[in-house]
């Protein structure tokens, strides 16, 4: 099956198995890719921008940093330094979207025996809730 990539103005709700890429449509609107596998050319194109917006962010961190601790810092440079942090937080975000909307579902089962077990424990103690 052929990668390809569907805009979200698309008709069709992204399938769990769609995955957000890290890149905006050039309308602005995200972008998904509906593949059977995650190691086609476009996924691995993906995950190395990932990788590079993330790393662009911790440098852009790291130079603006003493920027922005200094009060006598130039105000458009304060500016300057505010815009691009931004771009990098806005980047780090659709990073997360895509990897948080790849994980697997929780195991809801052992999510409630887990609940149960806290709450048999407070109730056993004469605690309320």
């Amino acid at each position: 099956m052929e990668p390809t990539t569907r805009h979200a103005t698309d008709p069709a709700t992204p399938s769990p198995s769609a995955r957000l890429l890290p890149w905006p449509s050039p309308g602005g609107k995200p972008c998904y890719l509906l593949t059977d596998s995650g190691g086609g050319y476009v996924s691995r194109l993906a995950d190395e921008l990932e990788a590079t917006q993330l790393a662009m962010a911790a440098d852009v961190l790291d130079l603006a940093r003493p920027l922005l601790d200094d009060p006598t810092s130039p105000y458009t440079e304060v500016r300057y330094a505010g815009i691009r942090l931004a771009e990098c937080l806005t980047d780090a975000l659709r990073v997360a979207e895509s990897r948080g909307l790849r994980l697997p579902a929780p195991d809801t089962e052992s999510t409630e025996d887990a609940y149960g077990v806290v709450e048999a424990e407070v109730t056993e103690r004469g605690l309320s809730t």
